[in-house]
């Protein structure tokens, strides 16, 4: 039973992990589920914020040569992150939601499998990028969103973005749209870590995945993983 480390850029990622995924992945075949923040040596109150790709590749490959039994992912916004990923900038030419999505990934995904080298069992790294970041989850049912916040005067507003959008995974990622942009200028002073947390676990496991192709096609990845002997 293989030991599951997912690389996330802050804590509200990090709650996400251990609150709505760790159970069911534990289930779905893991020995161990967990989630740590990568790349940033500040205090843990201050922690956060995507860091630049040289330092979360770091974590990465160190998890992934100490430990020959793990898998590594990864769980972090495309809203914001640094040009310096690879794939990043090219994923700027992509139309498609799902098409920067792979871009990334596949790059990242290359990227880790060239240093680990050509023994590397490349099941073993997952690279997953939220679109466009952790907030559009929550858009995957904005009665329960608004329920869970206290705010069932916001259903209608709510509704009224995601329904703009095929899909939470579309709604945009400029400085102005970007989902928690959008939810901060309903909720001023929004708490996005017990908030977000609180929300995402009222409106559950399986909506996000129906609601969101992307994040459940990464699911579905580590869900298959356990099937399979790995080995270092």
């Amino acid at each position: 039973m293989p030991r599951l480390l997912v690389h996330v850029e802050g804590q509200t990622e990090e709650f996400f992990v251990n609150e709505v995924l760790r159970d069911h992945l534990v289930h779905s075949g893991y020995s161990a589920v967990s989630a740590r923040i990568v790349g940033n040596p500040i205090p843990r109150g201050r922690r956060g914020g995507i860091r630049a790709w040289q330092a979360v590749r770091k974590d990465i490959l160190r998890h992934l040569r100490e430990d020959a039994g793990a898998i590594a992912t990864t769980m972090v916004d495309y809203y914001a992150l640094p040009h310096d990923w690879p794939g990043r900038a090219r994923a700027s030419e992509e139309n498609s939601t799902s098409g920067k999505a792979e871009c990334v990934e596949a790059a990242l995904r290359e990227d880790i499998a060239e240093r680990m080298g050509s023994s590397f069992d490349q099941r073993r790294f997952v690279p997953f990028v939220v679109m466009h970041e952790f907030e559009a989850l929550l858009f995957s049912d904005p009665d329960q969103f608004a329920r869970a916040i206290g705010r069932g005067d916001l259903t209608a507003e709510l509704h009224r973005i995601r329904q703009t959008f095929l899909s939470p995974e579309e709604i945009n990622d400029s400085p102005i749209n970007a989902p928690s942009k959008r939810i901060e200028r309903l909720i001023p002073g929004y708490e996005k870590v017990l908030s977000g947390i609180v929300a995402a676990v009222e409106i559950g496991l399986p909506t996000i995945r129906q609601q969101c192709s992307h994040f459940n096609d990464w699911l579905e990845r580590l869900e298959a993983i356990p099937v399979f002997s790995i080995r270092g």
